[in-house]
């Protein structure tokens, strides 16, 4: 809950709504009506956040839950997109709130797309811990197999947990639950952002903002829990006397470098999957005006890819919350040596 709250307050003053992105002016025209096709919008709408959460839309009218859009300028305010002009606020070419008057951005404090689906996929994960955990308080797991959600969730727990084990060492027990939890959260979210309807679509893992928060915890928690060798090896480093005011400024850099490869390595490969799906389902309108023959053709191309695409991309899923729980549990390792 901690690590959601830190998470939510960096994506408050982060936000980044993609309702706002400004028109493409080589938008792919798909008649000689006035209907276009801007695929930069389509795709920055379904990655980017938003004042909105946007479900679908019926005989022409989109359906959207509104989200309350709070700032902090000369007293608290609260209104949604749809009245912010009429509460002196309009949207600059970032699609951030700005006050239309000064243009200058006030405190927003808004519950944006990617705010709600945190909170939710918070929640679930924390409904999905605590009814696990009841299964265990109920039964005597040494003398029978869990079932039904405790079946599910016993193997991912316990392959976080030999993970710790065998990468940390000794006092691997203490560093469990985090490693746990950053691997169910992360999965979860991943799954979550793969979903093409509501309560998923959230590009939440995606965002720079929440990878580097998690990879911001597993900083701090490495640096925190160091050993006196640690950090020997890091400022005394037993190396030639030619080389030791050298070693520890590298040392130190590759301290801050660790926690910069969790935050790109996650972020760009969630990032990357989501925008290859779209620019496959985008395929089939692009080819519409190219006549029935082509564009049917090219439209069980495009769905046979997506179909392929999303498969591979629920793989990348779990392997990128795998591997940023390896990693974060060799650099705790690491941190927890201790000198031979």
């Amino acid at each position: 809950m901690i690590l959601a709250f830190l998470i939510s307050l960096l994506l408050l003053f982060q936000t980044d709504p993609s309702a706002q992105v400004p028109q493409d002016d080589n938008a792919v025209i798909l008649s000689d009506s006035e209907a276009s096709l801007d695929i930069s919008e389509i795709i920055f709408e379904h990655i980017g956040d938003e004042y909105e959460w946007h479900i679908t839309e019926w005989k022409g009218k989109p359906i959207a839950i509104p989200l309350p859009c709070i700032v902090v300028d000369g007293g608290v305010k609260v209104f949604t997109a749809h009245h912010a002009a009429e509460r002196g606020y309009t949207f600059n070419e970032d699609g951030k709130l700005v006050n239309a008057l000064t243009g200058e951005r006030p405190l927003d404090l808004s519950i944006t797309k990617n705010v709600l689906s945190l909170m939710m996929s918070t929640f679930l994960l924390l409904f999905i811990v605590l009814c696990t955990a009841r299964w265990y308080r109920r039964h005597d797991a040494l003398r029978e197999a869990p079932t039904g959600l405790a079946a599910f969730m016993e193997p991912l727990i316990m392959m976080v947990h030999d993970m710790a084990k065998e990468n940390i060492g000794p006092d691997y027990r203490k560093f469990s639950p985090f490693l746990c939890m950053a691997f169910l959260w992360i999965l979860l979210n991943n799954f979550l952002g793969i979903m093409p309807f509501f309560p998923g679509g959230a590009n939440l893992t995606g965002n720079i903002a929440i990878t580097l928060v998690l990879a911001l915890f597993t900083f701090f928690t490495v640096n925190i829990n160091g050993t006196k060798h640690y950090y020997k090896e890091i400022f005394l480093p037993d190396v030639p006397g030619f080389l030791k005011p050298i070693m520890p400024v590298i040392e130190v850099f590759s301290a801050i470098m660790k926690p910069v490869s969790l935050t790109i390595r996650l972020f760009a490969n969630m990032l990357a999957g989501h925008i290859m799906i779209l620019c496959m389902v985008c395929i089939i309108f692009i080819m519409a005006k190219y006549g029935p023959l082509l564009s049917g053709g090219m439209t069980l191309v495009s769905v046979l890819f997506g179909v392929f695409l999303d498969a591979l991309e629920c793989l990348v899923a779990f392997i990128q919350a795998y591997v940023f729980t390896m990693l974060s549990s060799i650099y705790i390792g690491l941190a927890r040596a201790k000198e031979e």
